[in-house]
């Protein structure tokens, strides 16, 4: 049994579609954590059919993953997935992360869009190998793609996980936490759809807020 965990904020125009495609593709055990949106993104996602938890006030998309995954692993799941509320993860790409996990070859699955097919944009793609240098500098973690949303964990594995980084930090503290208790793990090759009309300048300032919050983590040991 596949339980798949979405974090949204503000999402209300996507997450419904979200949801019924991945109802479609077979995926009936749907978590959505609204992230104290100021739009119908609950609403939206429980008329959809997905189970809604609400935070109350917005505290970012680690918080909301973190609460996702711990209502899951009460579920009794085979594999916990993360997917994006955007709509920019394709529900066909699930079965590649879940496979490895279900077979026992890793307790974690990472999606890659550097082994897929995505047709990345030039400043995205600057920022992102960017990210997986910086992982590599800070945990000798080499991998081709460091910030995916889309991700596979075992139970035993999520059990375990406890994020401290609320916000888009979140990404590069799961690639720590493997780093340090030595959990197995793959990549596998998925595509990103990207919206052009969602690019912009927030990319860049979330990158540097990752940035410092790598540092912080660092120092902090």
């Amino acid at each position: 049994m596949v339980w798949v965990v979405i974090a949204a904020f503000n999402e209300a125009a996507t997450i419904g579609n979200v949801v019924k495609d991945l109802a479609d593709h077979g995926y009936k055990n749907i978590i959505v954590v609204d992230d104290g949106s100021e739009d119908a993104t609950a609403k939206a996602a429980q008329e959809a059919g997905a189970v809604t938890l609400k935070h109350n006030i917005n505290r970012g998309q680690g918080a909301s993953l973190q609460t996702g995954i711990e209502y899951a692993v009460t579920k009794n799941p085979d594999v916990i997935v993360t997917f994006d509320a955007d709509g920019q993860h394709r529900p066909e790409d699930i079965q590649a992360v879940v496979k490895p996990v279900k077979e026992g070859k890793a307790k974690i699955a990472f999606g890659s869009r550097f082994l897929g097919k995505s047709n990345v944009p030039l400043h995205r793609k600057l920022l992102l190998k960017g990210g997986i240098a910086l992982v590599w500098l800070f945990y000798g973690v080499k991998m081709t793609d460091a910030h995916n949303g889309l991700r596979a964990f075992s139970p035993e594995a999520a059990e375990t996980l406890n994020l401290h980084s609320d916000r888009m930090g979140h990404a590069s503290e799961i690639i720590e936490w493997v780093r340090k208790e030595k959990i197995p793990y793959v990549e596998v090759p998925v595509v990103i759809k990207y919206h052009t009309t969602r690019q912009g300048h927030g990319s860049y300032i979330q990158a540097v807020r990752v940035f410092f919050d790598m540092v912080w983590r660092k120092l902090s040991q």
